[in-house]
């Protein structure tokens, strides 16, 4: 089963909205470090940025495997990557949303809501082709 290139383009759409959305966050994050409210004092610019790096390595090896035929094992990795958008709610596990500046809330529920978009997406495409494969061998 074929993915179309319709959905292949909706899919690097949600892949290329969710990676500015998360890159948007956490440069946010570094650059204003001091002011995000109860951040561990371990956590440097530094690390913010390693993390980062970290984070869309995963988003690029998924769509790597994805694009050189690997589908659904990219598919799998670009969720997870996808998944890692979520973590940026743990800041409301440090401090109340109102605590947080309109900026901070902002960048990190647009992380939020653009990784959400991409994961259901993409569990859509592997459950497409679940269902496909099923009634090609029913």
């Amino acid at each position: 089963m074929r993915i179309t290139k319709s959905l292949a383009s909706i899919l690097l759409i949600f892949l290329l909205a969710y990676t500015v959305a998360s890159i948007f966050h956490f440069v946010h994050n570094a650059v204003f470090l001091e002011s995000y409210p109860n951040m561990p004092g371990w956590i440097s610019r530094a690390e913010v940025f390693g993390a980062l790096a970290a984070v869309i390595s995963v988003g690029i090896v998924g769509y790597l495997l994805y694009v050189f035929h690997y589908r659904v094992l990219g598919l799998v990795v670009i969720g997870v990557y996808a998944a890692f958008g979520f973590d940026g709610l743990a800041h409301y596990g440090l401090a109340a949303v109102s605590a947080h500046t309109s900026m901070m809330n902002l960048t990190i529920w647009l992380e939020v809501s653009t990784a959400l978009f991409l994961l259901l997406f993409v569990v859509c495409l592997i459950m497409r082709r679940v269902v496909v494969s099923f009634r090609e061998h029913a």
